[in-house]
């Protein structure tokens, strides 16, 4: 009878905390310091930023860089995706920046778009993609405000828009063959992908096995300890491909397999590196998060980590609300200790506090004071020009 595999150590939960806060760079500090470069090089530490519309306060991207880099400033993106070049835009598991030099591994997803459009773009005809093309090759850069179209659609998809040139330049993005230059608010400004990156070559696309190791790699990096659900969040269909390699790497002692204090049976991995020197508790740093930020929008992973679960409400009829329409969480050191409901009210010039909640063993006393200094930074923040 074989010998029963070891079993698995288990990583004590406030540890696990640690690790996930020091790879998302919450634990310190402005721990990529000021100025243009910051910006890429988050982008590059988290793998995505993800970007979203609602604007009740400022737009999920521009906070979530801002919670880690003090002194940013919304001109540094502009430039890093207009003028450096050092990001761009495409789907992660949402709209998202991605570091530039990652580009490759997203044109096998670009090729597979093209083969199998969704159905959404079902309406947009060769013509309309030879127009639209066409015109950003002959005249530049240009948005959608740009085209005149003389016929609108019905919509047939709830984010579809009624304007077939819209259609037309959104299929483009996602083939691959345009690329969004330059973003103000919403409004994006399309451009020909390889004139944009002043490519003579496209860069070789990555094969399937590079595209998972790379999310692989994404993972441990941005989050320290990962598990299937971490690694494919949103995309539970890559488990049974993701599985086997993990535990290749933990054979080849690359990854140690774990269990998480307080996740069951669940599996995880880590670095035997990131295991040596998992961070020691520091000053407990107050951030108010996006819904959006990474360490928020795995929701499972959140709960299990910090023991909160975060429930964000925009969509939900107002008389069944709990936390608020816009709830941000609030981190004090390794601890979730409020949400708090917040609309900038820039006519005003200060952010309104429309529910404050708190959370687990947070103390008014003890917790309140450092987070009336980070709202006051958190309103700077947002009527900043």
């Amino acid at each position: 009878m074989p010998p029963a595999p070891p079993a698995r150590p288990t990583l004590p939960l406030a540890a696990a905390r640690r690790i996930w806060l020091g790879a998302q760079c919450l634990d310190r500090p402005a721990p990529f310091g000021a100025g243009a470069a910051a910006t890429p090089a988050v982008v590059a530490q988290l793998g995505y930023v993800q970007i979203d519309t609602i604007h009740v306060v400022e737009r999920s991207h521009h906070h979530i860089l801002w919670t880690r880099i003090p002194a940013y400033e919304r001109a540094d993106l502009h430039r890093a995706q207009s003028v450096d070049r050092t990001v761009f835009e495409y789907w992660t598991h949402a709209l998202s920046y991605v570091p530039a030099k990652d580009f490759r591994f997203f044109l096998p997803a670009m090729r597979r778009h093209r083969a199998a459009p969704a159905k959404w773009f079902g309406a947009v005809t060769a013509a309309d993609m030879r127009k639209v093309l066409t015109l950003i090759r002959d005249n530049g850069p240009l948005t959608i405000r740009d085209i005149d179209d003389d016929v609108l659609v019905e919509k047939d998809h709830a984010w579809a828009s009624r304007k077939p040139s819209k259609r037309a330049l959104q299929m483009a993005f996602y083939n691959g063959d345009l690329v969004i230059s330059a973003r103000a608010g919403m409004l994006k400004t399309y451009e020909l992908t390889d004139r944009h990156f002043g490519w003579e070559a496209r860069p070789r696309p990555a094969t399937p096995r590079q595209v998972l190791d790379y999310r692989i790699d994404r993972a441990l990096r941005s989050q320290g300890v990962v598990s299937l659900d971490s690694i494919c969040h949103l995309q539970p269909s890559l488990k049974p491909v993701i599985r086997p390699l993990l535990e290749a790497r933990a054979k080849r002692r690359q990854l140690v397999e774990l269990r998480v204090e307080g996740a069951g049976d669940t599996p995880h991995w880590a670095a035997p590196e990131t295991l040596e020197t998992i961070p020691d508790p520091k000053a407990a740093l107050v951030h108010i998060l996006s819904p959006f930020d990474p360490l928020v929008i795995q929701r499972k992973r959140l709960e299990q980590f910090f023991g909160y679960a975060h429930r964000f409400e925009a969509y939900v009829p107002k008389e069944k609300r709990l936390l608020g329409y816009f709830a941000l969480p609030v981190l004090a050191g390794d601890r979730i200790v409020a949400a708090l409901d917040l609309k900038t009210d820039r006519a005003a010039g200060k952010v309104l506090i429309q529910q404050w909640n708190w959370i687990g063993d947070a103390s008014p006393v003890s917790d309140k004071p450092a987070i009336e200094d980070a709202l006051q930074r958190f309103e700077e923040f947002q009527l900043a020009k």
